[in-house]
């Protein structure tokens, strides 16, 4: 990759007690840092180099957008085609925070970068935007190879310990000095950007350093706990259905008598709970009760049927199989791993004779179809956590340009702030739209 800097014409000294000038033109001064090379600070980089600036984008890890290369599970559902009222729907807190960005870039304009630089889309059930190769691999080459032509120096294995602060001003206004290495290097910056993720999927470099330069430089970060996650079940036969993947069921999840969420999708069984689009978007939206558990839950296996429907249904089956045992009279009713969980909560005997159920035992037997139970008894962590919920407070970040209100100079993107959706490319959406807004304001 091409630099644009020479390592004789970056300000760079050692950090504390010695003088912080070096040798060079002000005009060689490095005016725009980056922390970290995810979406955000991918985006953010493209824009600032796009307007003329001077760029250094920063990566502890060995290469950019390692969780990027993981989204979609490795195909990188990049954002979302709906129109822009639903957009701001599928934000679950905040969204009125992301009017500017959303507005200013919004998820169209995003297509329009990637399909202009080279990457082929295409658009799936609810809206999803995928490359049309099926790799998030070439999102990040796509990526990369427009910060190569804007000239954007990238330093990869370059951890930052933390952003200094510039000496007190005029006034008593506060600003960005630059950033200190992890190796005792300071580089100073006119403009330095926290882009550096949350705290899911600690392995791809999301260790929440963000929050840590953040709190340091007086911001509050709010409380952060895993969100887009799976849950883990009290049952002991949820082991039995391990990989089951259900389509077109509904799940209603309550606090008591409190309806939570309720959705209509897609769901799988792990060998700890469920998890699956389903119950992704539904941890997104019932985490404010992740102290509260455990929670109940209720799956629909059968909701276009109603009830009396169902029944006359399950009373067709019986009939055909009248003369076979109960258990082995509902394969056309359910996938074969779940049919002996359904016989042991039926409370029906699983070798009795189908011609022997009673109306009373068919009933409950339906009600448990349209009502399956689960007991959500918790979350799982950050590991398994698609983003990360809490961050930066927002209220602290100017919402028209991304820069903090407390210390000039500074900026703010992607889910280092306090800023979380639902599943199906609006996490990436706020990526794309805060990155490209903070390096658009630079």
């Amino acid at each position: 990759m091409q630099n644009i800097f020479r390592k004789d014409s970056l300000h760079i000294s050692k950090w504390r007690g010695k003088d912080m000038t070096t040798q060079g033109e002000e005009e060689h001064m490095v005016r725009v840092v980056i922390i970290g090379g995810g979406a955000a600070g991918m985006m953010a980089a493209c824009q600032a180099a796009a307007k003329g600036h001077r760029v250094i984008l920063l990566e502890k890890n060995e290469k950019l957008g390692k969780k990027l290369y993981i989204t979609g599970k490795g195909r990188c559902n990049l954002t979302n085609a709906c129109d822009t009222e639903a957009l701001f729907k599928h934000v679950m807190r905040n969204r009125k925070f992301l009017y500017a960005a959303f507005y200013g870039y919004s998820n169209y304009q995003a297509i329009d970068f990637f399909e202009s630089h080279g990457l082929a889309t295409k658009i799936e059930r609810g809206d999803r935007v995928f490359p049309q190769s099926d790799h998030s691999s070439d999102v990040i080459r796509t990526l990369q190879r427009t910060l190569q032509e804007l000239g954007v120096e990238v330093r990869l294995h370059t951890p930052v310990q933390e952003v200094l602060e510039a000496p007190g001003q005029p006034g008593g206004a506060r600003r960005v000095r630059g950033v200190v290495l992890k190796d005792g290097r300071v580089i100073e910056a006119d403009a330095v950007m926290i882009a550096t993720g949350g705290c899911s999927y600690a392995s791809t470099g999301s260790t929440g350093d963000g929050y840590r330069f953040a709190e340091r430089l007086g911001h509050t970060v709010t409380e952060r706990c895993p969100s887009l996650v799976p849950f883990e079940a009290a049952e002991g036969w949820v082991k039995e259905l391990q990989g089951l993947s259900l389509r077109n069921v509904t799940v209603c999840i309550r606090k008591e008598k409190k309806a939570l969420f309720e959705e209509f999708g897609e769901m799988l069984f792990t060998h700890y709970g469920v998890s699956g689009p389903l119950f992704l978007s539904a941890s997104s939206v019932v985490n404010d009760y992740m102290h509260q558990m455990p929670l109940s839950a209720e799956i629909d296996l059968k909701p276009a049927l109603s009830k009396e429907q169902l029944d006359k249904r399950v009373l067709r089956d019986f009939e055909e199989n009248k003369n076979r045992q109960f258990k082995n009279a509902l394969q056309k009713l359910f996938p074969a791993k779940l049919i002996p969980v359904m016989v042991a909560l039926s409370g029906i005997h699983a070798d009795k004779k189908v011609n022997e159920i009673t109306k009373e035992e068919r009933g409950r037997f339906v009600s448990l179809i349209k009502a399956f139970p689960i007991t959500l008894s918790r979350f799982r962590g950050f590991d398994e956590a698609i983003i990360t919920r809490g961050g930066v407070q927002v209220k602290e970040v100017n919402p028209s340009t991304m820069e903090s209100k407390l210390v000039g100079g500074l900026y703010f993107a992607g889910e280092v702030l306090d800023l979380d959706a639902l599943t199906g490319g609006f996490n990436l959406q706020i990526a794309w739209s805060t990155g490209y807004l903070a390096g658009d304001s630079v």
